[in-house]
C-alpha cells in the first residue's frame, strides 16, 4: 500500500508532529511505502530524515486561514498526489486535514482524517468555536474515515453535528517502548517536579507557577522542558514571585526520556487538550501525573489511582494536589506503578499501529 501523509507545520515538534513521526515510521517497517507532505522547512523535516522517511515540503501549506496561499497549496498538493498516486491519503492537523481531504475528494483517493484535538473544543474562543465547527461540519464527509485520538474528542464532534458514529472512530494515541534507564534514581529530600510541553496555548505554565508560589511547602523544583513565544512572560512571572531558585528552564531538549527518569512527578497544565503524548511519556516513565481533566486526559490519567485530574482554572485543587505528591513519596510510588501497568496495557504504539493499518485496510478494501 502506499500512503501518503500530509501534516500542517514544519516548524515545530508538538504531539501530532510526533505522532505522524511514529506512525509513518512503523508503517514504513510494516511494508508499505510512504510519504509525507509538509508545510515550510523545518526541524520536522530534519527528524524525518532521521528515520529515513521521504518528505516534501510545500511552501503554500500554512496554519493561517489565507483563501490565496490555502487555494495554492491545494493545486501543489493536487500536483504531488497526482504524481505519486497513492492508494490512500492520511491527513493530519486542522488545515492540512481540510485541504487534504479536498485533493482526496477530488482525485477519488480514499482519505483519512486524524482530529489531535478539533479547533472548535472547549477553550477555545467562541469565534474559532464558530469558525471551525462550520468547516469542520462541511468538510467532515469528503474522509472515508475519521480519527479521533479520545473519546472525548469523538463525542464533541458527534454532539457538534461533524460527521456520524460509523464515520468516527477512536484510536487513543499510544507511544514506543523504550529500554528502561539502568540507573538507579538518586534518593533526594527534594521532590523533582517537570512539565514537558511547548510554551504556547493550550498550555498554561503561568497557571502552575501561580500554584507553585503558593505552596507552604519548599522541598520541590519544578523543571520546564520546552521553548514557544509565551516563555519570556513566564520567566519574568517566575522573577517577579522570586523563585529562580526553585524553577528551572532548559529549553527544547532531546534527552526528554532521561529527565523523566530523573523526575518524581509529571505536570501537565492546559486550556484544553486532545490526548497528550506527553502525559503517555510520564506513565511510560512510572511518573504520577498532575494534569488538567480536559479533553482527553482523563481517559489516560485515573483519578487519584496514577494522578491527580485538576479542574481547569482550579487554583487551590492545584496546590492541594502538588502538596499531596510532594508530601509522599510513598503515594508518588504506588501511582507511579499503577500509571506505567496502565500504558502497557492501553496505551502502547503496537497497539495503536494496529487499529490504524486496520482502518487503512477498511477504506481501501485492501
Amino acid at each position: 500500500m502506499r500512503i501518503l501523509y500530509v501534516i500542517t507545520r514544519s516548524d515545530v515538534m508538538g504531539g501530532a508532529s510526533v505522532h505522524l513521526l511514529d506512525l509513518a515510521s512503523g508503517v514504513q517497517e510494516a511494508g508499505h511505502e510512504v510519504l509525507i507532505v509538509v508545510g515550510g522547512h523545518g526541524i520536522f523535516i530534519e527528524r524525518a530524515k532521521e528515520r529515513r522517511l521521504t518528505c516534501v515540503s510545500v511552501n503554500n501549506l500554512v496554519r493561517p486561514l489565507s483563501i490565496i496561499s490555502d487555494f495554492r497549496c491545494y493545486l501543489e498538493l493536487k500536483r504531488i498526489v497526482s504524481a505519486w498516486k497513492p492508494d490512500l491519503i492520511h491527513a493530519h492537523s486542522s488545515k492540512a486535514g481540510i485541504i487534504g481531504r479536498l485533493v482526496a475528494k477530488a482525485l477519488s483517493i480514499p482519505c483519512v482524517f486524524t482530529a489531535h484535538g478539533w479547533a472548535f473544543t472547549e477553550g477555545v474562543s467562541a469565534s474559532r468555536r464558530f469558525l471551525y465547527r462550520w468547516i469542520e461540519r462541511s468538510v467532515a464527509n469528503l474522509a472515508n474515515k475519521i480519527i479521533t485520538v479520545s473519546n472525548y474528542d469523538r463525542s464533541l464532534a458527534l454532539r457538534s453535528g461533524v460527521g456520524n458514529a460509523d464515520l468516527i472512530v477512536t484510536i487513543h494515541n499510544g507511544m514506543p517502548s523504550v529500554e528502561e534507564n539502568s540507573a538507579h534514581k538518586a534518593p533526594s529530600e527534594i521532590t523533582r517536579l517537570i512539565m514537558v510541553a511547548r510554551f504556547d496555548a493550550p498550555k498554561d505554565h503561568a497557571f502552575l507557577v501561580c500554584a507553585l508560589s503558593s505552596l507552604t511547602r519548599n522541598d520541590w523544583t519544578m523543571e520546564f522542558v520546552g521553548d514557544g513565544p509565551t516563555m519570556p512572560q513566564v520567566k519574568q512571572l517566575v522573577t517577579d514571585l522570586n523563585l529562580e531558585d526553585k524553577i528551572f528552564f532548559p529549553g527544547a531538549c532531546s534527552d526528554v526520556f532521561d529527565r523523566l527518569s530523573r523526575s518524581d512527578v509529571f505536570c501537565l497544565i492546559s486550556n484544553w487538550e486532545g490526548l497528550p503524548l506527553t502525559v503517555l511519556e510520564a506513565m511510560r516513565s512510572g511518573l504520577p501525573v498532575i494534569a488538567s481533566g480536559v479533553g482527553g486526559v482523563p481517559e489516560a490519567v485515573e483519578q487519584q489511582k496514577t494522578g491527580f485530574l485538576v479542574a481547569k482554572h482550579d487554583h487551590d485543587g492545584l496546590v492541594s494536589a502538588l502538596s499531596t505528591l510532594i508530601g509522599s513519596r510513598e503515594l508518588r510510588s504506588d501511582m507511579g506503578i499503577k500509571g506505567k501497568s496502565r500504558f502497557f496495557s492501553d496505551f502502547t504504539f503496537e497497539l495503536m499501529l494496529q487499529r490504524t493499518i486496520t482502518v487503512y485496510s477498511e477504506v481501501t478494501k485492501v
